[in-house]
């Protein structure tokens, strides 16, 4: 943890999508700025052995992204207890001064957009200041138009990098990484995800194949 010139601790809360790393990068910048102490949650109600390849992926990426500012990165598995109750004992554990949450999110956090869940979580922290961050209009515009990610791989052929959802050992230009298969379409266009040296890179899949050169990414 990076030392603190001011009493401010920051908790950046988290949810599976792609609003989780802006709001990371909220909490990084407030935190830079005041120079405390910033703390990222995430909770979840199923153990980890059943997450997802997709939840899996986003809990990776915002570990790196702990990890590169100082920040400490808490999980909650298997948590049942209700989200502002499980909120407010990590402030109280950690001292948190201010709290970061997103406007919009899925399953369970789809109640953040409601008042009653501000008001329970004002009840929590009643002596915590909480920032509500807006989605942007670009990841709002995407929500609906994907379809849930999976795992998959992009390899060198011929042409370019094709997707596929198999490798053997012989694959040696290989990436892995998640695939958003674009809704309504019979064909594999979409957004391919992936991880490359230490970096997050998306590029767009037509009809199988990359359109950008991932060499030059």
């Amino acid at each position: 943890m990076k030392s603190t010139k001011m009493d401010e601790r920051i908790l950046v809360c988290v949810y599976y999508g792609p609003n989780g790393e802006r709001l990371i990068a909220r909490g990084c910048k407030l935190a830079d700025m005041l120079e405390c102490p910033l703390y990222i949650l995430t909770i979840d109600p199923n153990p980890k052995d059943e997450w997802d390849i997709e939840k899996i992926h986003y809990v990776t990426r915002w570990k790196q992204l702990a990890e590169e500012h100082g920040a400490e990165f808490i999980i909650k598995y298997n948590e049942k207890r209700p989200v502002a109750k499980v909120i407010g004992e990590v402030v109280r554990q950690k001292g948190i001064t201010q709290v970061i949450i997103g406007q919009t999110a899925k399953s369970r956090w789809e109640e953040i957009t409601k008042g009653s869940f501000i008001n329970t979580l004002l009840n929590e922290i009643p002596y915590v200041d909480l920032h509500i961050v807006s989605i942007s209009r670009e990841l709002k515009n995407r929500e609906g138009f994907y379809e849930k990610g999976i795992r998959a791989y992009i390899v060198r052929d011929g042409k370019g990098y094709k997707l596929c959802f198999n490798h053997t050992q012989n694959d040696v230009d290989r990436y892995a990484g998640i695939f958003y298969k674009e809704v309504g379409t019979d064909f594999n266009n979409g957004i391919f995800k992936f991880i490359k040296g230490d970096r997050e890179i998306e590029v767009h899949v037509v009809d199988d194949y990359v359109k950008e050169n991932i060499d030059e990414l």
